[in-house]
């Protein structure tokens, strides 16, 4: 089954952001925690990947940070401790030069919700090398993405957000290979995976833990002990999740009526998803629409409302 599409999807709720970044040779910087999913592409020099509880990790030219689950984390010229170095400040030019490592963030931030659960069950940060030789797609992807927020040009709202799922995909893919995950993201366990089928194919229909069960072939008891142990939540509740994530998703890139999608997600009325999508995402349904769905932060260009990362 094809969770990775599933996966960006629900990122895809997120704000879009981006930056290009030139740290000089004195000092590293300190990205704080935040609430959803990105990463750092380095462009040119060395640097390490500072955090809490590991040791430094050397990066080189072309080496990918994910941050799956937006933790908090450093880079820097020099191993050093992660509370030793400067938070970025959002919104700043880079300092002054010579510079000893230049690199590209991109990042979807939730202000509302939560992100994948499969991506929440990853390693927080996990560091990728591309093979770019095999895959070359991937450098041109890097090259636009730089390029586009090198400056303020016309249309980076529409192209970043389509350059951020783009390179999320080749990272995952790339992930995957390198550690022989197979058809990731999935579960061990393949009566669940039936189950995840049904729910993210049709999540319109009346599910029940016993339809649910009985799709994966299990009595309900067991389908729920195995389903909450493969997916690290109760069957209702991540079918509950994945409707309203999906309701975000049309929000976002569709003009539907909200009573149409409802009815696509698997709610009665548009008032019963209202009610279910303010409790997840803390907000109306309308009002999530209406929210800018990117915030571009290049060099020398700011946004009130981004993290800059």
């Amino acid at each position: 089954m094809d969770l990775l599409s599933a996966v960006i999807r629900t990122v895809r709720v997120g704000s879009a952001s981006g930056r290009v970044i030139k740290q000089p040779m004195s000092s590293g910087i300190k990205l704080p925690a935040f609430k959803g999913t990105g990463f750092h592409i380095i462009l040119h020099g060395d640097c390490w990947l500072i955090t809490e509880n590991e040791e430094p990790v050397a990066l080189k030219p072309g080496d990918v940070v994910l941050t799956s689950s937006g933790g908090e984390h450093s880079l820097s010229p020099f191993p050093c401790a992660l509370d030793a170095l400067p938070a970025l400040v959002p919104g700043t030019d880079s300092p002054p030069g010579p510079y000893a490592f230049e690199f590209v963030c991109g990042a979807y931030r939730l202000e509302h919700g939560q992100s994948s659960p499969y991506l929440r069950a990853l390693a927080d940060l996990i560091v990728v090398s591309p093979d770019y030789d095999r895959h070359p797609e991937m450098r041109a992807l890097v090259d636009l993405l730089g390029a586009d927020l090198s400056g303020a040009r016309t249309g980076t709202g529409a192209t970043l957000p389509a350059l951020l799922d783009l390179i999320l995909v080749h990272v995952l893919r790339e992930w995957s290979e390198q550690n022989d995950m197979g058809e990731w993201p999935r579960t061990d366990d393949p009566r669940i995976d039936a189950a995840l089928q049904a729910i993210h194919d049709n999540p319109q229909r009346p599910w029940t833990v016993q339809r649910l069960s009985e799709t994966a072939g299990l009595s309900r008891t067991a389908f729920s002990r195995r389903f909450a142990a493969a997916v690290g939540q109760p069957p209702m509740s991540y079918l509950i999740s994945w409707r309203l994530s999906r309701g975000a998703q049309l929000l976002r890139d569709t003009d539907a009526p909200l009573a149409s999608i409802a009815r696509r997600v698997g709610y009665a009325t548009e008032f019963a998803f209202a009610g279910a999508f303010r409790r997840e995402y803390g907000v109306s349904p309308g009002r999530f629409r209406l929210q800018p769905a990117t915030s571009c932060l290049a060099d020398g260009v700011s946004a009130e409302s981004a993290d800059a990362r």
